[in-house]
């Protein structure tokens, strides 16, 4: 028995280190995963982000970039961001990477946050990826990129993700509709290109769309297209329904939609030779019944819509590197803005996800919870300033009726003496 113990604690030793050892070697993949994350761009603002970035001098009216954490946040420091500090204007600003880079076999991944505290009602929250070549002091609008991602909003139509791709030097817009994110908190915008040719994106780490490149946007030709050939066949009937050959219209169908009321009499006061003829007044026909069709019945020569035969299209060939960009070199914001104060933050341009996830626990949901805390207090703040004001007012309203209430009375005693003192100076 003793022997049988000592063997079974033995197994459960053994057991034991390889659970352990297990664990261990799981933590070391991923911290060598992490350790191995290629990080292009990173970007968490402080006091000297304008010594990394630089302003277009391409209009001389751009919008100015301020540095702060707004009007509610979680930290003061760690929250801050560049803002947009002025109504309807251009915003362009971009940085440049450690070095120029492509994503082939690799995912790339472009991350940002931005909170649109002003309450946004039409403008730009995205920012885009350029290519080598780029001039910062020119970029424009027309400035080619390689990548546009983030949300776009305008009036209550228009709130939507934008991801758009340049392929063979033309921009192609996803032909998905994903929803932004239209309130005054943070939000944080993933995009995931990886080199399958599959995509992702999230929202607040959360998956929003995912999907392929070749099917979600229009980067490649058709695979198929018409059968030039191909024409549809003169007899072919696409006609469901038919006039009822045997349907004949009634003799009596054909009434006016007028007729003159029966009913109405020449006014006693009416003078033909001043007022001309009188006639009586239209009403509606009751007999009137509209414009007659025959009736309508199946149509036996019906062959159902005719579909043009498809052929390969010669021009389509697969790209197995949709997702792949062969120069980036920097990031920026160029965009446009009728009501300011939306504030960027956190960018990030990795080859990793896992890195992604972990930065972005770190600057979003750390500042989520207490973002949303400190602004309810403020509107809890800002509600009792607003209710004391309104007693004040109620007060002085009152203050102001009393007074009236008093010039009033003695007004009135006023007359009532005047009124008392006339007979007596009549008398005397």
């Amino acid at each position: 028995e003793r022997l049988e113990r000592l063997e079974r604690l033995e197994r459960l030793e053994i057991l034991g280190i390889a659970v352990t050892m297990k664990y261990l070697l799981l933590a070391a993949v991923v911290v060598l995963s992490v350790v191995n994350a290629t990080v292009y761009f990173e970007e968490r603002f402080d006091d000297d982000w304008e010594s990394r970035w630089i302003t277009s001098k391409k209009k001389s009216d751009y919008g100015v970039f301020k540095l702060t954490a707004g009007k509610f946040y979680a930290d003061p420091e760690k929250d801050k961001g560049i803002q947009t500090s002025q109504d309807a204007k251009f915003y362009a600003v971009s940085s440049q990477f450690k070095e120029p880079f492509n994503n082939e076999g690799k995912t790339l991944v472009v991350q940002f946050t931005v909170k649109h505290e002003q309450g946004i009602d039409c403008g730009g929250g995205y920012l885009k990826v350029f290519p080598s070549g780029t001039s910062p002091k020119d970029l424009d609008g027309d400035s080619q990129y390689n990548i546009m991602f983030g949300p776009d909003i305008c009036g209550p139509a228009t709130k939507k993700v934008h991801v758009i791709l340049n392929y063979n030097g033309e921009n192609h817009l996803i032909k998905r509709e994903i929803r932004c994110k239209d309130d005054e908190f943070t939000h944080m915008y993933t995009l995931i290109l990886r080199s399958d040719n599959t995509y992702e994106v999230l929202i607040d780490g959360e998956s929003s769309q995912t999907g392929n490149l070749e099917e979600d946007w229009n980067l490649l030709p058709a695979k198929e297209i018409n059968d030039p050939e191909a024409k549809k066949p003169e007899d072919w009937d696409e006609r469901p329904k038919i006039d009822d050959p045997e349907d004949v219209r009634p003799e009596d169908w054909d009434q006016p939609e007028y007729i003159a009321d029966s009913d109405a009499e020449k006014p006693e006061d009416w003078d033909d030779d001043t007022d001309g003829d009188w006639e009586p007044p239209m009403i509606p026909n009751p007999d009137f019944k509209g414009e007659w069709k025959p009736k309508q019945i199946d149509n036996p020569d019906y062959k159902g819509t005719w579909v043009h035969p498809q052929i390969p299209n010669p021009d389509y060939k697969p790209d197995e590197f949709l997702y792949r960009f062969t120069e980036m070199e920097y990031v920026g914001f160029d965009l446009w803005q009728v009501k300011s104060g939306s504030i960027f933050d956190n960018v990030l341009v990795t080859d990793d996800e896992d890195y992604a996830h972990q930065m972005g626990e770190e600057c979003f949901e750390e500042r989520r919870d207490g973002e949303r805390n400190m602004k309810d207090k403020l509107d809890e703040e800002e509600r009792k300033a607003k209710e004391a004001e309104g007693g004040s007012e109620e007060d002085e309203d009152e203050e102001e009726f009393e007074e009236e209430e008093y010039e009033e009375e003695e007004e009135e005693e006023e007359e009532e003496d005047g009124g008392t003192d006339e007979p007596v100076k009549d008398e005397l």
